[in-house]
């Protein structure tokens, strides 16, 4: 045998990508599954030529999916977001895209039945702790992948996922606010180190000379933009309690500027290195949390309704979150935060990785 076979279903979730796999069928030392994932996306080219990744950030993205032994939970969903072109496997944030699919990937694999109409599959992210109710279109107990549901930044319509996100405050750090502050300044940009669902440091677009409402390749060939922003990032990561963060997807970074096509907010996230084409859900539960508390660098109008819809304009279009929240002394608290995605199965069969790499055992 020169290849281990892996059973896989490869779906988009969100504006995402990536194979979903069972949890059982991969190795249980992280290291030996980094070098499975590495091979099996083909990381370390930039057309991931030799695996079945797609050359982004957005397509080289695992989730493995579990029967959960926690009481509220029914799935555990451990995600690893792999490089593009270095050969590195981060397992610290998780992905609320891919999350989009864990529920339609969880009944397609046997590890949840569906129910009449719809089914609700409750998800325990395991990277960061994080709750999420999934509904799931299931008309005939079959996933339902067609509907009218349009995200942007997908060209078609698909059938809905609607997703409830809880204990997302602190996943990360510990805490909503990791260095004690609404706003720090770091080499001369004011910023706030927030985590929410991810953990984020965000700055005004204005500050580096930026617009706020550049494309995302106007954004990813200002290379002195990123320079900056990175030397940024290094400096907030420490300071968010985080330690060396050069090698880390997290804590992530966005801009924000003021709506300018009908939104609360104009925002750009970076995944770092590259600009994201749409918004992670995970950044936009954490950029809508700093609109909403007064003092952040966001200076944005907070709605006054609880709870409060929030609309981030981003490359491709605009996302809304729905933030269930309480406001206190000194900021919010958030309880929950709700979105509507889509999904999509796209193949399955079995991804195949050299048996020098793991022999399956």
């Amino acid at each position: 045998m020169t290849q281990t076979a892996i059973p896989y279903l490869f779906m988009r979730g969100g504006t995402s990508r990536g194979p979903y796999l069972n949890r059982a069928d991969l190795p249980e030392d992280l290291d030996t599954l980094a070098q499975v994932l590495i091979a099996m996306l083909g990381s370390g080219h930039p057309l991931n030529i030799d695996g079945i990744g797609g050359g982004a950030a957005v397509t080289t993205k695992v989730a493995m999916l579990s029967r959960s032994d926690d009481d509220w939970a029914d799935i555990d969903y451990f995600f690893a977001q792999v490089s593009v072109e270095d050969c590195l496997v981060d397992f610290k944030p998780t992905c609320g895209n891919i999350l989009s699919g864990v529920g339609p990937a969880a009944i397609e694999m046997g590890l949840t039945s569906a129910q009449e109409g719809e089914t609700r599959i409750n998800i325990r992210a395991v990277n960061t702790g994080a709750r999420v109710s999934a509904t799931v279109q299931t008309p005939d107990r079959q996933v339902a992948y067609a509907g009218e549901a349009h995200i942007d930044g997908v060209p078609h319509t698909a059938a809905p996922v609607a997703l409830q996100f809880m204990d997302t405050v602190g996943g990360a750090t510990g805490a909503f606010l990791p260095t004690g502050n609404l706003i720090d300044e770091i080499d001369g940009i004011q910023v706030t180190c927030m985590d929410v669902a991810m953990p984020m440091v965000i700055a005004r677009a204005s500050d580096f000379g930026l617009t706020g409402y550049e494309s995302a390749a106007e954004l990813d060939d200002n290379t002195e933009f990123f320079a900056r922003m990175e030397a940024v990032r290094l400096k907030a990561g420490a300071l968010m309690g985080m330690g060396d963060v050069s090698k880390s997807v997290t804590p992530k970074f966005g801009v924000v500027a003021p709506a300018r096509n009908g939104g609360t907010v104009a925002t750009r996230y970076f995944m770092p290195w590259k600009t994201h084409p749409t918004m992670a859900v995970t950044g936009a539960q954490c950029l809508a949390s700093c609109v909403l508390t007064p003092g952040t660098v966001a200076d944005a109008p907070t709605p006054n309704e609880r709870p409060a819809t929030i609309t981030l304009e981003h490359a491709s279009g605009q996302i809304e979150v729905l933030v269930d929240y309480d406001p206190t002394g000194n900021g919010i608290t958030i309880n929950s935060a709700g979105l509507v995605r889509t999904a999509r199965k796209l193949a399955a069969g079995h991804v195949f990785i050299p048996a020098s790499i793991w022999d399956g055992n």
